[in-house]
């Protein structure tokens, strides 16, 4: 059970979960991945994986959170209705929170394993309004309807993925502003751009960023990799893929994460997600090493 690369899929509030599966596994057994793909809260995981590491890390995250959700009681402004305000309280909360849990750690994640953030660029023969809207629409109904674990519709109409390294940022604002980008889900967050081009959430593309993996040579053992869901789909809790120069061990939560991937009115569901992910790692490490009991 040593994974040399790790794949975080989004999920929002739900990626409490890979943070508790992730803890437990390396209390049994310590990783040391080269490279981490991930996308929207996902890469948010990944980052404070390392730069607050352990159960203490996401405990600290989780105190910060109960801090500033204590008095956010629903997920719309109404009251903001008819001024400039924004309507959705999500962005300033979500920006805050990852300044705050990442910056104390920022220079040890140069020493961290490669963190790849997916960002999804709109199609050319789109304006940022109507890409989301479209964008966000074949999102939902592969989701939903067809329940693909690697979805292909956003590639069809032209939205295409870029990695950028986390280490590759200066500071912890241009940090920040990268994982903001790969979380960018309207009308949650502004339209975000990057490099002057309208960017929207990494899972427009696939919410299970596998195309960020490097693949071993041929005729090199296959590189094994981990990649943690934040939802069910129709497999077993784990399987496993092969692909050329990859081994994927998939493993999904048990039952449906408990708290919604936008829901800031219910901070009391995201300690819930995170012991549900250590659970999880739990009885996944009895099943992988004791198989058949």
């Amino acid at each position: 059970m040593q994974f040399d690369q790790v794949v975080l899929a989004g999920g929002g509030n739900r990626c409490w979960w890979q943070a508790g599966f992730w803890h437990v596994l390396n209390e049994h057994f310590p990783q040391a991945p080269k490279r981490i793909v991930a996308i929207s809260a996902g890469a948010a995981t990944a980052c404070l994986l390392y730069a607050r590491p352990g159960k203490d890390g996401a405990l600290w995250g989780l105190n910060y959170y109960a801090k500033a959700l204590a008095n956010v009681h629903q997920n719309i402004n109404w009251s903001h209705l008819f001024s400039k305000d924004p309507l959705f309280p999500h962005h300033h909360i979500y920006r805050a929170a990852l300044t705050n849990m990442l910056k104390d750690g920022f220079e040890q994640l140069q020493t961290a394993p490669e963190i790849m953030v997916g960002l999804a660029q709109i199609p050319a023969w789109l304006g940022p309004k109507s890409a989301v809207a479209l964008g966000l629409m074949v999102y939902n109904l592969e989701k939903y309807f067809k329940k693909n674990l690697h979805p292909e519709l956003g590639k069809k109409l032209g939205f295409k993925r870029i990695f950028v390294a986390a280490q590759e940022c200066k500071d912890i604002d241009s940090l920040v502003e990268l994982i903001l980008q790969s979380s960018c889900t309207p009308p949650f967050t502004p339209v975000m751009y990057r490099d002057g081009r309208a960017v929207l959430d990494g899972g427009l593309v696939d919410n299970v960023p596998i195309d960020g993996l490097l693949s071993a040579a041929p005729g090199e053992r296959p590189h094994e990799v981990l990649v943690l869901l934040t939802r069910r789909y129709p497999y077993p809790d784990f399987f496993v893929r092969e692909l050329p120069g990859l081994r994927l061990t998939y493993v999904q939560p048990r039952q449906p994460v408990a708290v919604s991937s936008w829901d800031y009115s219910q901070y009391s569901l995201m300690p819930v997600a995170y012991e549900q992910g250590r659970e999880d790692a739990k009885n996944t490490i009895f099943s992988l090493t004791f198989p058949g009991k």
